[in-house]
């Protein structure tokens, strides 16, 4: 860890934050996070990819960690994600990268792929495929108090997180995005009330690593972290008229994963309708693998990163 670089660079009008390991010269790969992740998440990632013999970035996205929040968070949108990963590869001089995204991170790789299919190699999504048009609107029905569904009310998660520290919010959400079971409410409470007071962290997170998360939310609050994804879902599926990712592919799943109980989400994988949009797209299913697949199974996840960029570094040119 004490070999990963941190700078920061000047990107659409904010400082934003960034982690690296590896050679200039080597070939790159970007880490994009989700929630309530930031560059850490992917710590085990990076020193297997870089010792592997490629240059490996990883940003806070703006609002996120270390980078500097936007002047109006509520206004932040996918779209602002999207060019600050274009603009961090300009800044950094690299023209093609092998992008490697982790829940609504992959929402902002796929339509970077389709906008700038020039920069990507290739493409590693962990825990979401790609989503169609209209995909919370017209195939994928997120169910009533699905904490997705609560957190895009405004004002709703900002009092429910109001009642605790921010160490039990990030807490809280660590616990039950591990579990198995959708994070759904009753009509009568809130999404931190589904967390009893002595629930353990699961086993492959530390407290440490739990204070690196919490540190770091205490300095950049929740603010755009509720706006991008949660109250930018409307916005999710491609506007392209026919999209189609030519990029190589693969997607990987931990079969415990709450996500893919959303009703229609599995259909859509296992049924092959992905491949319609993402012809050249592998999937491995994680056994016993949660939301965190990456974190919980660290050596089985990098392996099957490390095959799939050996298979495909011929398509970097350094």
């Amino acid at each position: 860890m004490d070999q990963i670089a941190h700078k920061f660079l000047q990107v659409n009008g904010l400082k934003l934050h960034v982690a690296e390991l590896g050679s200039e010269s080597s070939p790159a790969v970007i880490f994009l996070h989700g929630f309530p992740e930031i560059w850490y998440t992917w710590r085990h990632q990076m020193i297997a990819v870089a010792n592997a013999g490629f240059r490996v970035i990883a940003p806070d996205f703006r609002g996120y960690g270390l980078s500097d929040s936007p002047a109006e968070p509520e206004k932040a949108s996918f779209d602002d994600l999207i060019n600050d990963t274009a603009s961090i590869l300009d800044s950094l001089a690299i023209s093609k990268v092998f992008v490697i995204a982790k829940d609504f991170g992959a929402m902002v790789a796929y339509p970077f792929a389709l906008l700038h299919p020039h920069k990507v190699a290739g493409i590693i999504a962990l825990g979401l495929p790609f989503m169609p048009p209209g995909a919370f609107t017209h195939h994928f029905v997120l169910p009533e108090g699905l904490y997705v569904r609560r957190w895009q009310e405004p004002g709703r998660a900002e009092a429910d997180f109001g009642r605790f520290d921010v160490k039990t919010v990030v807490r809280n959400i660590y616990i039950l995005f591990s579990q198995s079971e959708m994070p759904i409410a009753n009509e009568n409470e809130e999404i931190m009330d589904l967390v009893k007071p002595l629930t353990r962290l699961p086993s492959w997170l530390t407290e440490e690593d739990l204070s690196v998360y919490v540190d770091l939310y205490e300095k950049s609050g929740f603010r755009t972290a509720l706006q991008v994804p949660y109250r930018s879902l409307q916005m999710v599926g491609s506007t392209v008229q026919d999209p189609k990712i030519e990029a190589q592919t693969l997607l990987i799943i931990g079969e415990e994963d709450y996500a893919f109980k959303i009703p229609g989400l599995d259909e859509y994988v296992k049924s092959g309708e992905v491949k319609k949009y993402v012809p050249n797209q592998e999937t491995i299913y994680v056994p016993g693998g949660s939301h965190f697949v990456h974190e919980q199974f660290p050596d089985h996840v990098n392996e099957c990163i490390l095959t799939f960029l050996d298979n495909n570094k011929h398509l970097v040119v350094v």
